[in-house]
């Protein structure tokens, strides 16, 4: 863990100096200036966490320093020390924002626990500043990769539902990228403050699935040593994932159905009611319809799920996508190796294009960490795919620009046609990369992405 860096400002040589000798003394960076004037200086010119700043000194007194850093950044911590200390000053310092004040003559221990405190509501800001930045870099729906039409329509979807307390149903291929979505609804939602809990309802055995979801009470059965909760109580205020629910058997599918309609369940064992405050937002690789006319899966639950439904398209309907999210997850992982990033060859990028994806957006993620670590050079080429790939590519055509046929055509739409297909070419030999495909078609950037908004084609 990195060293706490600390600014001293007092303007009595003494007592500076025993303040920074202390400081150090506890592990700490320490910068120790004469005034208040120096110490906005030195507040300006790097980073400090914490501030130890005299009330009374020339050119800019300690309130001053006080109300000048937290301009800057309204989350710094800062301590002020006096010898004029009155309940009027501490009341006006700590209004200002001050973390604490401590009075003169002050005792080591006590200004050394002080600054501890300090330096521990420092990080612990600083942690959950970081964790929000990393929440909304990951499910802010701006981030999430997609130009295409039915991606598109996808992240309108979850803006329109995340303020809601709906049920979401999320059908999609192995691999499409299911709980992203559910996280993204999750952390748009009123509940992203609470937990999201999911389980996955094909990967755990019946008899232990009623367990999981609803807990038990200990002695329920053999092997239940103590009580446990189960994921639904520790879900509550916020989100239940669940995950392949349409593998869920029919005798806990009557016990779901009466936990989401009822908002109330019982332990495994138990007697007790407990509360379901839980948004439910499930997902299946099924044709769950199909599954009710089969007599597999519940009518009713089945109705009391599907809400709203949110499709979510293969990859190998998602046209430059595919371009896109390749060249991503090559750069995302050369920056996580520390490897310099990797260039794709354009007819790489065209064998990507025509094969068909049977593992979805997980199986091209695997494919480009495969890459980076095979391949030690400073691109990829044809050679370095998989044969499955090169063969099926070579099987499928690669996208062509339409002829102009004699027989007659409605030329505006023939006009816009070419000009969405060049765009497309572009993007995918560019690997999605916009400065490149605008450089291939001489264009600006700019323009490019103008063109890209008005045929919905991303931006």
């Amino acid at each position: 863990m990195k060293k706490a860096k600390i600014l001293i400002a007092d303007d009595n040589e003494s007592n500076r100096q025993n303040l920074t000798e202390l400081m150090l003394s506890h592990g700490y960076d320490v910068k120790a200036v004469e005034d208040g004037r120096e110490a906005m200086k030195a507040f300006q010119e790097d980073n400090f966490d914490i501030t130890i700043t005299d009330l009374k000194m020339p050119h800019a007194d300690g309130l001053e320093v006080l109300r000048f850093t937290k301009e800057i950044n309204p989350g710094h911590v800062v301590i002020l020390i006096t010898g004029y200390a009155t309940v009027n000053n501490a009341v006006e310092a700590m209004k200002e924002g001050a973390f604490d004040f401590i009075a003169k003559p002050f005792k080591d221990d006590l200004v050394s626990i002080t600054v501890q405190r300090a330096v521990a509501y420092a990080k612990l800001r600083e942690d959950n500043v970081r964790l929000r930045d990393d929440l909304k870099d990951k499910y802010d729906l701006g981030k999430l990769l997609g130009y295409s039409g039915c991606m598109k329509r996808v992240f309108s979807t979850i803006e329109k539902v995340a303020n809601s307390d709906s049920t979401v149903l999320i059908y999609g291929e192995s691999g499409t990228g299911k709980e992203l979505v559910a996280k993204a609804i999750h952390f748009n939602s009123p509940r992203k403050n609470n937990p999201l809990v999911p389980i996955n309802c094909g990967a755990i055995p019946e008899d232990l699935l009623e367990s999981e979801l609803f807990g038990h009470e200990k002695g329920a059965f053999t092997g239940a040593i103590r009580s446990r909760p189960g994921r639904f109580e520790l879900a509550q205020g916020g989100t239940l994932f669940l995950d392949e629910i349409g593998d869920m058997s029919p005798t806990l599918q009557v016990k779901l159905l009466r936990a989401i309609q009822e908002k109330q369940f019982e332990r495994v064992g138990g007697v007790k009611t407990f509360e379901a405050d839980v948004r439910i937002i499930a997902a299946t690789h099924q044709d769950l319809e199909r599954a009710v006319e089969e007599k597999r899966f519940r009518e009713d639950l089945y109705y009391r799920i599907n809400v709203i439904p949110l499709d979510l398209p293969p990859l190998r309907e998602r046209g430059p996508d595919i371009a896109i999210l390749a060249n991503h997850f090559l750069n995302e992982v050369s920056a996580r190796r520390g490897m310099k990033p990797r260039g794709m060859a354009p007819d790489v990028v065209s064998c990507l294009m025509r094969y068909l994806w049977p593992g979805n957006v997980r199986e091209l993620q695997n494919l480009m960490e495969m890459l980076v670590v095979m391949n030690a050079g400073d691109e990829i080429t044809v050679d370095d795919l998989p044969e499955k790939i090169r063969i099926q590519s070579k099987q499928r055509p690669s996208l062509k620009i339409p002829d102009l046929y004699e027989e007659g055509f409605n030329y505006n739409d023939a006009v816009t046609q070419f000009e969405k297909d060049l765009l497309l070419k572009a993007l995918e030999i560019s690997g999605g990369v916009k400065n490149k495909a605008a450089k291939l078609l001489a264009l600006n950037r700019t323009t490019l992405v103008e063109k890209l908004k008005r045929f919905q084609l991303g931006g």
